[in-house]
């Protein structure tokens, strides 16, 4: 990279356009327009002829533009009227950026992922001097990529945080933490823009810093990802990933606008990945149409690398057979624990609960509808068609418990010990309960068979070793056999899954 020459940028222009086929190419056409323009006091900055668009484009200063029009006009008044030239019109409000650059390919490149595109170019192969001409409401967003480009600058990365309870919390906490470290290793600087709750969004230009809470409440407030995009837009902020760490439908069916407005997405909510197959599709068409990213590795496994082994496999050609696991960390803390012990269920639930590794909604938990969204996550990295609807659940709880509500359910949960307790005495012995989920059937078909249920396994057997929160996943393959590759670790907890949401923000970042 050319590091002697700096960064120009030059505001208040206005392109001064021609269009028309018969004249291109015709010998002296740039002479005249340079020398009536010079007659008439205007100063020409760039004449570029495009022939794929028909046409020739002429940079002046703004103020100027309406008197280049004219002058044009009367120059070229005979090809007007022969129809040679079609019309002559100009286009205010650019700015003109000046550069050398070695990486012409990776620069133009990092503008587009930014949704910038410059209306012309000049490049001078002599000395790598590039002049691009682009809108005055993303010029400075331009400045900073390229100098981030051509310089030992760090790489601004702007991060908007939807949600934060536990999850949201412990992420902006773990990477404002690390921001330094971060900076100086992988040369990014990692800003954190907005932070929202279920209600209101407050914004930072500059990046919330380590009293990001106090700041949060003492800033005004507006909702929706639509102030964001506005925030982003108005800031000409660059490289803008949303990072969305609620458990809300509503947040995630913003997804396609945030795609469509520049940001590339990171996920741990489940609910886009689960809405009806033709929305799942819909946002994967948007997201190549506009060159985003969307990451969501925590959906299932929180931490644990198993979206990203299940997407290599099957992209690789490998024939995966079945996936068959303890799906939830939640549920896995419960179950180890009630079948260890001699607690009962409710209590044992409570003990999850303090240690923040439930849903508020304890409903998503113990209903078993939290496995079967994952189960239908990666269901769906297999190219299946498969629905929620069809996950078959096998409840443990009784159906008087599941129709409560959220306060009802969590007052009443104690009337299902003896249940539970019947269902642990009523094992073989060196048996204890794991509530497993299960892909399984054709997963070459259109659809795949999904079951979600509290089975009674080996003590000795991989489930039956599970300890804590930990969460085992047995990836099938026709390559492996009947030895599955196994993954295994921390399934549940709020820094667990934000340390995997902080991941994807460095592989998103890595590749901007």
């Amino acid at each position: 990279m050319n590091k002697k020459k700096p960064v120009q940028l030059l505001r208040d222009k206005a392109i001064i356009r021609f269009e028309g086929k018969d004249f291109l190419g015709e010998v002296g056409v740039d002479g005249r327009i340079f020398r009536s323009l010079t007659y008439a006091r205007i100063s020409v900055g760039l004449i570029v002829q495009q022939v794929a668009e028909k046409g020739i484009s002429v940079l002046v200063n703004s103020h100027v533009a309406d008197d280049a029009v004219a002058c044009l006009t009367k120059e070229f008044a005979a090809e007007l009227a022969s129809g040679a030239v079609s019309q002559i019109f100009h286009i205010s409000g650019v700015s003109v950026i000046s550069f050398a650059t070695d990486d012409f390919p990776q620069l133009m490149a990092e503008l587009a992922r930014n949704s910038i595109y410059p209306m012309l170019l000049n490049r001078s192969g002599a000395d790598r001097q590039l002049n691009i001409v682009v809108g005055a409401g993303q010029d400075q967003k331009a400045v900073n990529i390229i100098e981030a480009e051509i310089s030992a600058k760090p790489k601004t990365v702007h991060l908007a945080v939807l949600g934060n309870g536990r999850v949201g919390s412990a992420l902006i906490d773990q990477v404002l933490s690390s921001a330094e470290e971060i900076r100086q290793r992988k040369k990014l600087d990692l800003k954190i823009i907005a932070v929202a709750d279920s209600k209101e969004i407050v914004l930072d230009k500059n990046g919330f810093g380590s009293r990001w809470k106090e700041e949060a409440e003492s800033m005004p407030t507006a909702s929706a990802a639509e102030a964001v995009i506005r925030f982003g837009r108005l800031h000409q902020l660059e490289n803008l990933i949303a990072v969305d760490v609620t458990t809300s439908v509503d947040v995630a069916e913003k997804y396609p606008l945030l795609a469509e407005n520049g940001f590339d997405l990171v996920s741990s909510n489940k609910s886009y990945n689960v809405l009806p197959i033709g929305g799942y599709r819909d946002l994967r068409q948007i997201l190549r149409k506009h060159n985003r990213r969307y990451l969501y590795e925590t959906n299932v496994g929180a931490g644990l690398p198993l979206i990203d082994t299940i997407k290599l496999l099957h992209l690789s050609g490998e024939n995966i057979t079945r996936i068959r696991g303890v799906f939830s960390g939640s549920l896995s803390y419960i179950f180890n624990h009630f079948s260890a012990g001699n607690l009962p269920f409710s209590q044992v639930v409570n003990g999850a609960v303090k240690r923040g590794l439930t849903h508020e909604d304890l409903r998503e938990d113990l209903s078993g509808k939290d496995v079967a969204r994952k189960l239908l996550v990666l269901a769906r990295e297999l190219d299946l068609a498969n629905e929620l609807k069809d996950v078959r659940i096998d409840s443990f709880l009784p159906k008087r418990l599941l129709n409560c509500n959220a306060e009802e359910f969590e007052q009443s949960l104690q009337k299902a010990d003896e249940h539970l307790e019947e269902l642990k005495q009523n094992q073989q012995p060196g048996h204890v309960l794991r509530y497993i989920g299960d892909l399984h059937g054709d997963l070459h078909g259109d659809k795949g068979l999904m079951d979600v249920a509290l089975h009674s396994v080996p003590v000795m057997s991989s489930f039956g070793r599970l300890s804590g929160s930990d969460s085992l996943f047995e990836i099938y393959t026709e390559s492996y056999g009947e030895n599955p590759i196994t993954i295994i670790g921390a399934g549940a907890g709020a820094q667990v899954t934000a340390r995997g949401v902080f991941g994807d923000i460095l592989r998103i970042s890595e590749t901007k």
